[in-house]
């Protein structure tokens, strides 16, 4: 069979590919592996509870069952979740926004695939190619390889600064971050999808101001930050501004099953994107959008966020912070400050093979790790933290993490021997 170029491009070996047969190898085919390497939120039991019970309350009542599995929604989405979102938008952060603000996705993957390429790519005026810009690598390696015209992402490199023993911190490097006109918009997740960063206010704050000067817009990934799931361990301020365009998910809530994005953008955008979606997808599912809906009703969402997934995934950090610390012992490592999402970012100065060998010999000793190298793209001249640095998961049990971990202290003390 000959493909086309499309067929070609998404189907070539890629991070993103890999990571998903990973994860599929660990759950189903080799539940052995101690999987340290995947994006899949944790198993929070009192959160699973809340959506029992609203599920079985849906199941319960045949107007809302029917809605649930028996019809299509509208191409922007729930009428009733619109308002919801609208509302709680409104009263929690502030927003100026109305249902026209708000679109529902096939989750936030799909968005993001339908934004990068209404933006960026062959542009309308003959011999253009516009382009996303990364101001700060490492970055989620899902967006790499969306788009559809080559050279997509055009990614910068960080300051790295040391914050203590063993750690450190990256920060926009704004002297070397360059736009010109054929940038189509700036895009971070915030927190920082490998990294755990969560780009200061300052920092979204200048971004915006080069965002403005350029007309372009600054596209903020908030699918472990505010408004939920809010997974931060410090202060963000979460701001609406002309310009921006907001995607949320609900995956890391704890419904990655759900596949549900949730998009919040200027009247024009969201109307585009309806466009781009109802083609792609003719209609979202309902799961998500049925029990979403059920938690704004009841006023649960903020509740649940503050007081059962924060200190959950707090708690999991620290455990998994201190498991490295002790393992890893006298190693020359650093870990990034862990400021939000799930992750741990171990950058291993002057490691004597790639990380992705180190990669490899851990599916060896059964221990799943994510190669850092995937998240550095859009680049000419990587760093040396491109073949320097894993990153690690501490969703998994303390069991699993601690003898993951154990094991890569282990073949991490052979390397440096």
């Amino acid at each position: 069979m000959i493909f086309s170029k499309f067929g070609h491009q998404l189907t070539r070996p890629s991070g993103i590919v890999s990571l998903m047969e990973d994860l599929g190898d660990a759950l189903n085919v080799n539940p052995d592996l101690l999987f340290l390497g995947g994006g899949n939120p944790a198993l929070v039991e009192s959160f699973e509870s809340i959506v029992a019970r609203h599920l079985t309350e849906i199941a319960a009542t045949p107007e809302r069952l029917h809605k649930l599995i028996g019809v299509y929604q509208s191409p922007q989405g729930d009428e009733v979740l619109l308002a919801e979102l609208a509302q709680y938008l409104r009263e929690t952060l502030g927003w100026p926004v109305t249902q026209a603000n708000i679109a529902v996705t096939s989750g936030s993957q799909s968005a993001f695939f339908s934004l990068f390429n209404m933006l960026a790519g062959e542009g309308v005026k003959a011999g253009s190619h516009k382009h996303i810009v990364l101001p700060m690598l490492p970055e989620y390696l899902g967006y790499a390889d969306q788009g559809l015209a080559p050279d997509m992402f055009r990614g910068f490199l960080p300051k790295t600064e040391i914050t203590g023993s063993n750690r450190f911190k990256y920060r926009i490097d704004f002297d070397a971050l360059t736009l010109d006109e054929n940038s189509a918009a700036i895009c971070i997740s915030r927190p920082t999808n490998p990294s755990g960063n969560v780009v200061s206010d300052a920092e979204v704050a200048q971004l915006a101001v080069l965002a403005e000067a350029y007309n372009i817009p600054l596209i903020i990934d908030g699918a472990y930050g505010a408004p939920f799931p809010n997974i931060i361990y410090g202060e963000a301020r979460c701001e609406w501004q002309e310009g921006r365009i907001y995607v949320a998910s609900l995956s890391k809530l704890g419904l990655p099953g759900a596949r549900t994005g949730i998009v919040v953008a200027d009247e024009a955008t969201i109307s585009r994107l309806v466009s781009v979606n109802t083609v792609m997808c003719l209609a979202n599912n309902n799961l998500g959008v049925s029990i979403m809906t059920a938690l704004l009703q009841s006023g649960e969402l903020d509740q649940i966020c503050a007081q059962h997934l924060l200190p959950f995934y707090r708690a999991k950090k620290d455990h998994a912070v201190a498991c490295v610390d002790r393992h890893l012992a006298g190693l020359p490592y650093y870990l990034h400050e862990a400021e939000g999402a799930f992750f741990l970012w171990l950058w291993l100065d002057e490691l004597p093979i790639s990380s992705s060998e180190v990669y490899r010999q851990m599916k060896e000793l059964g221990v799943l790790v994510m190669d850092g190298a995937y998240f550095f793209y859009g680049v000419e001249a990587p760093s040396l933290h491109t073949k320097q640095c894993i990153r690690l998961t501490y969703c998994q049990s303390e069991e699993v993490v601690e003898r993951g971990v154990e094991r890569l202290g282990g073949l991490l003390r052979e390397l440096y021997k």
